[in-house]
C-alpha cells in the first residue's frame, strides 16, 4: 500500500489497521493503481501532492483504478476529463464537476472506476480476470464464495423507490463531515479555473 509516507493507518470504522508500506515519492512506475474513497476523499482532492503523483504515475500504468469517491480524486488529478466514470451515487454531481462523463454502469479500459463500496468485489474480480485470467478470477469468486442473492432489489438508484431513494440521501446527508462544504466550494473553484486555462 502506498501512502505519504510509511505507516500504520486506521480504517474509518476503528476496527483495522493497514499497512503504508511504500511512499508516493518512491512508487514511481506502479502497473495498477486503486485510489479507494472514503471520509478523507475531500482532503485527498486538494492535495496537490497526491494529485502530482498520480498525474505522473497515471502515464505509465496499465491500470488507473477507483472505488466508490476514489474516482472523485482522480478527477480531480484531471485524469477523468472528458472519460466516462462513475462513483457512489451520493456524489456523481462532484464527479461531473471534475469534467467526468457520468456513467453509472459502465467499468471498462486503462481508467476503471467502480460505484459504491461494494462494487469494488465486481471490480476485483475483473482486474484478477485481466491480470491472471477468466479461470483464476472465478476461482478467488469462489473461494470468497461471492454469489450474491441481495434480499431487496433497492441496491442501485434505477431499483430504489423514491422513498428509499429519500431514506438514503438523509442517511448520507446526517454522516456528512461538516468541512466537506467548503472542500467542494474549493474543488469546483478549482475545476472552474481549469477550464478558463485550457477551455476543457
Amino acid at each position: 500500500m502506498t501512502g505519504e509516507k510509511p505507516v500504520a493507518v486506521v480504517t474509518e470504522g476503528g476496527t483495522l489497521l493497514l499497512g503504508i508500506t511504500h511512499a508516493i515519492a518512491e512508487t514511481i512506475s506502479p502497473d495498477l493503481v486503486l485510489v479507494p474513497g472514503g471520509a478523507t476523499t475531500p482532503g485527498q482532492m486538494v492535495d496537490d501532492e497526491v494529485l502530482d503523483w498520480l498525474r505522473k504515475v497515471h502515464r505509465t500504468t496499465k491500470w488507473t483504478a477507483s472505488v466508490c469517491t476514489g474516482a472523485l480524486i482522480l478527477g480531480a488529478a484531471g485524469i477523468l476529463k472528458g472519460q466516462p466514470a462513475t462513483t457512489h451515487w451520493y456524489k456523481m454531481g462532484v464527479l461531473r464537476i471534475t469534467g467526468a462523463k457520468a456513467r453509472p454502469d459502465e467499468r471498462s479500459g486503462k481508467i476503471v472506476t467502480a460505484a459504491g463500496v461494494s462494487a469494488g468485489i465486481d471490480l476485483a474480480l475483473w482486474l484478477a480476470a485481466e491480470i491472471a485470467g477468466r479461470e483464476r478470477a472465478e476461482a478467488i469468486q469462489l473461494v470468497i464464495e461471492y454469489d450474491p442473492h441481495p434480499p431487496f432489489e433497492a441496491g442501485h438508484m434505477t431499483k430504489a423507490s423514491k422513498v428509499v431513494q429519500g431514506l438514503a440521501k438523509a442517511m448520507m446527508d446526517d454522516n456528512m463531515p461538516p468541512d466537506q462544504g467548503g472542500l467542494v466550494a474549493k474543488i469546483a473553484w478549482r475545476r472552474f479555473i481549469d477550464l478558463i486555462r485550457t477551455g476543457r
